[in-house]
């Protein structure tokens, strides 16, 4: 796995991760930032044909 892979799953572990966070405190506007940040995420891996896996969140 190269480090543009590698760093690309590291942060949409970790996205996933605080907007679960923000879901748990109620944090509606955070909840938006983070989802849209996933979304992007998921975006660019699809653009360059890296495999996310199944979803958390």
């Amino acid at each position: 796995m190269d480090a543009f892979t590698a760093g690309l799953l590291q942060r949409i572990q970790t996205t996933e991760s605080d907007l679960t966070r923000a879901r748990d405190e109620g944090d509606d506007f955070l909840v938006e930032v983070e989802q849209a940040e996933l979304d992007d995420l998921r975006r660019l891996a699809a653009e360059h044909g890296v495999e996310v896996g199944a979803s958390r969140v």
